[in-house]
């Protein structure tokens, strides 16, 4: 492995390319300790410190944000509005037909789309910062801690609107960041940013069961880490192939076809997006909850069985729609008539299954076959840190599952596959080998 990656450095272009990105990644985690203006960044500091904190629904965004939505930063947002107007603008293509003909122009209609996802993101971005200083001036961001209450130092119309300001345009400059490594870059740039954000966490998560739960636990922790590391890299290289011929056909004097392919159908098709959803979904008792009068009966309802993960009804529930979602999402996304008419269109078929309808049913019955097991592996890797809550209290800092144990799986297998490709481009033994 060290020699590949010497070898992969002694490339020019590759090298410029790795070094490009690196460049990128320390730009982006610099910009999460930049204090945004007009806050109290020494109070911030002693809030994000503080053993009562319980970042509860701010929790996947600050774990997107590499820390930096507690931290007040000017990425404190982080790259959570482009994946919110992505996943936004992806629905959309089944309620909107200008969407889904744009989708299929291929080139023009894609950048038309990314146009969209880049307003949409502005949007949200606006509307995201809005609520964080909504959020900060309340002092429900740090869950009512004493001294946490109002960190803005400049509560002007004037001091709000640059703060908010200042939130969306770092947004807007993340999204650049990762359309340049993209573009210039190795893998894909939001992927990676977000791979560096979780990944950053895992230092002090450690170190926090250290010192907290004693040696003993944190041998435990690394080596279940260990073990879950292997288990979700078996599965998302899992894949079921379905065998694909294509006839023979004469255009003019050539012969076109007569090879065989496959359609590679993954395990988890979904990827981390059903474990966002549920958590989401999961959030929003919680957060009307706090536009009542805590004394109700139905808000004490929900704070007993919705607000922490060690709660039997709260574990089930997130399980049942971490598979719900699953199964949604892959009807989305993959469609199977789409699938079967673009294989007719083009003289391919199925071994014994025939073209059109038989091959879309084939299809979609194979999907929810490989589905199944998708799910339930993906209920269970979200359902890690509530395990870990139950067994040893390491909610807030057992690193290892749902959604950073997969995203940092994933992306580190993709990113290192596009390097192992463009290495055997250039007739160098790849980086996996």
């Amino acid at each position: 492995m060290i020699g590949a990656i010497r070898r992969a450095f002694r490339t020019p272009d590759l090298r410029n390319k790795l070094l490009f990105t690196l460049g990128i990644l320390v730009i982006f985690r610099l910009g999460s300790f930049i204090p945004s203006p007009g806050i109290d960044y020494a109070q911030v500091q002693e809030c994000v410190a503080s053993p009562q904190l319980n970042s509860g629904g701010f929790a996947m965004i600050n774990l997107f944000s590499g820390g930096a939505l507690l931290k007040l930063s000017v990425f404190a947002l982080g790259i959570m509005p482009y994946i919110t107007a992505s996943i936004i603008v992806q629905l959309l293509r089944v309620v909107i037909p200008r969407f889904e003909a744009l989708h299929k122009e291929g080139a023009s209609g894609q950048a038309k789309l990314t146009q969209y996802t880049r307003y949409l993101t502005i949007g949200l971005a606006v509307l995201n910062s809005t609520t964080l200083v909504a959020t900060v001036r309340s002092g429900a961001l740090f869950g009512k801690i004493e001294g946490c209450d109002n960190l803005i130092t400049n509560d002007t119309w004037w001091g709000i609107t640059v703060l908010v300001l200042t939130l969306t345009a770092g947004t807007g400059l993340i999204m650049w960041l990762g359309e340049q490594i993209t573009e210039h870059g190795v893998g894909n740039g939001m992927s990676l940013m977000i791979f560096t954000s979780v990944a950053s966490a895992f230092p002090s998560s450690l170190g926090a069961i250290l010192r907290e739960q004693g040696a003993d636990i944190f041998i435990i922790v690394l080596a279940v880490g260990l073990v879950l590391v292997a288990l979700v890299v078996f599965v998302e290289q899992s894949q079921r192939r379905i065998p694909v011929q294509y006839a023979k056909r004469m255009v003019g004097r050539r012969m076109f076809g007569g090879t065989s392919t496959y359609i590679p159908i993954k395990v988890n098709m979904a990827g981390v997006i059903p474990v966002i959803f549920a958590s989401s979904v999961l959030y929003l008792p919680s957060l009307i909850s706090q536009f009542f009068d805590p004394q109700s009966k139905w808000v004490e309802w929900i704070n007993t069985y919705f607000t922490r993960g060690d709660h039997p009804i709260y574990i089930a529930v997130y399980a049942l729609l971490t598979i719900f979602f699953a199964y949604f999402y892959v009807a989305i996304t993959f469609n199977p008539e789409e699938v079967a008419d673009n294989m007719k269109k083009y003289g391919g078929f199925i071994p014994g299954i025939r073209a059109g309808r038989p091959t879309a049913d084939y299809l979609s019955f194979v999907l929810s076959r490989i589905n199944f097991p998708g799910s339930l592996y993906l209920a269970f890797v979200a359902l890690i840190p509530l395990i870990a809550l139950v067994l040893i209290n390491a909610n807030q800092n057992f690193p290892f599952g749902g959604t950073s144990l997969l995203i940092v799986v994933g992306v580190g297998l993709e990113t290192v596959k596009q390097i192992d490709a463009q290495m055997q481009q250039r007739h160098y033994e790849g980086l996996l080998r």
